[in-house]
C-alpha cells in the first residue's frame, strides 16, 4: 500500500481524493490544503472544500504555509512515498518536492502542452478548442512542463461553461489520476516528455478581462460569457439613458459610475427568428416580452440570464422588465 499525500483546495480537487481515499492500493496520510478563508457577506471563517472532504473521510489535515519550517517538518512526519497535488493554490519549492521519495504528480485540465497555466479549462473555451482533457504529470520546478504518465482527451460541445467542463474533468480524470500513480507505485508507469510544439499559456482571467467588449464579434462574446462562468463572471457597465452614466449624466461626470451588469448566461441570437433584430450597433439593447438582445460587432447576442447589483441571478427578459429600460439603454 502506497503511502499518499494530497494537495488541493477547491471542488474540482475533491473527486480525486475520494477516488485515492476509496482505493485499497493507497493511505491517504494526510491532506494539504490552503487555511481555513473568510466567505460571505459575514467573512465567517470556511474551510475549503478539500479541507471538508478530508474531515469527512477522518484524513488529519495540513494546512500551514508550504515555505514554512513547520510545513517541511509535518511533511516529513509523514513518510509519504508519493504525492498528488491538484488545484492546491501554492508552488511547492524544491525542498518540498525532494521530500517525497517517488515525487509529487499533478492532474491538470488540458492537454500538454496547450494551456499550461492557472486558467486552462478556461482558456479553452475562450479560444473556441474543439477538444481538450486532462494529463497527469510529474511535477518539477518549472510551469506544469514535467513529463506525463497518463492522458485523456474530450470533445467540447461548444455550450459548456467553464465551471461545467471543470466539474466533468474533475469527475472523469479522478479514475485516470488514481491508476497513474499506482502504475508509479509499482514501477510500470511511463513518463513521456511533453512536446516541444503546442505550448499556449493559460493565464488567469482577472475582472478587468472578463468585461465585455461589444465590438467583438457575438462567436467571441459568446465564448467570453462562458469561459467566466461562474468565476470571475462576464460583465458590463450599463447606460440606462444611452448616455456617460446610468443617472443621465456625461461621460465627463467622474462621480457617478454606471452599475455593473453580469452577464451569466447568453447565446448568439436566433437570426431565422423573425423578433430578431437585423442591426443593433455594439452595445446597444433591444427588449421583447420574453428577450433581450445586444448589439455586437457582427449579430446580436441574446442575454438569457444576468445578475445586476444588489438582484439576485434572474431572467434577462424579467430584469429588463424591472428596469424599464428607455429605447436609448446601452451598455459598454
Amino acid at each position: 500500500m502506497l503511502r499518499l499525500v494530497f494537495a488541493g483546495t477547491p471542488d474540482v480537487a475533491v473527486p480525486s481524493l475520494q477516488a485515492f481515499a476509496a482505493d485499497p492500493r493507497f493511505d491517504v496520510v494526510s491532506v494539504i490544503t490552503r487555511p481555513d478563508a473568510p466567505t460571505g457577506r459575514g467573512r465567517k471563517l470556511t474551510a475549503s472544500p478539500v479541507k471538508a472532504a478530508a474531515l469527512e473521510l477522518g484524513v488529519p489535515v495540513i494546512d500551514l504555509k508550504p515555505r514554512s519550517p513547520e510545513f517541511l517538518e509535518a511533511l516529513h512526519a509523514l513518510h509519504a512515498d508519493i504525492a498528488a497535488v491538484i488545484a492546491y493554490g501554492n508552488i511547492l519549492p524544491k525542498t518540498v518536492l525532494d521530500a517525497v521519495p517517488m515525487g509529487w504528480y499533478n492532474l491538470h485540465f488540458s492537454n500538454l502542452p496547450k494551456w499550461r497555466g492557472a486558467a486552462p479549462a478556461q482558456r479553452a473555451i475562450w479560444a473556441g478548442d474543439a477538444t481538450t482533457g486532462a494529463d497527469v504529470f510529474k511535477v518539477g520546478e518549472g510551469l506544469d512542463d514535467g513529463p506525463i504518465v497518463a492522458s485523456m482527451t474530450i470533445d467540447l460541445n461548444g455550450r459548456e461553461t467553464s465551471g461545467e467542463l471543470l466539474e466533468r474533468l474533475a469527475r472523469e480524470g479522478a479514475p485516470m489520476y488514481v491508476e497513474a500513480l499506482a502504475s508509479v507505485g509499482d514501477g510500470t508507469a511511463t513518463l513521456t516528455p511533453q512536446p516541444a510544439e503546442g505550448l499556449e499559456y493559460a493565464h488567469k482571467i482577472t475582472v478587468e478581462d472578463a468585461r465585455i467588449d461589444w465590438t467583438d464579434s457575438v462567436e467571441a462574446i459568446d465564448r467570453q460569457i462562458r469561459a467566466c462562468a461562474p468565476h470571475p463572471g462576464a460583465w458590463t457597465a450599463l447606460y440606462a439613458d444611452g448616455i456617460g452614466t446610468a443617472d443621465g449624466g456625461s461621460d465627463t461626470d467622474t462621480d457617478a459610475k454606471p452599475p455593473v451588469l453580469h452577464v451569466l448566461s447568453a447565446q448568439p441570437a436566433d437570426v431565422t427568428n423573425p423578433q430578431t433584430p437585423e442591426s443593433l450597433l455594439p452595445g446597444a439593447i433591444k427588449t421583447g416580452k420574453k428577450n433581450v438582445w445586444v448589439g455586437t460587432g457582427t449579430t446580436a447576442l441574446e442575454l438569457t440570464q444576468v445578475k445586476a447589483p444588489g438582484k439576485k441571478a434572474m431572467r434577462a427578459a424579467d430584469w429588463a422588465r424591472g428596469a424599464r429600460l428607455s429605447t436609448a439603454a446601452c451598455v459598454r
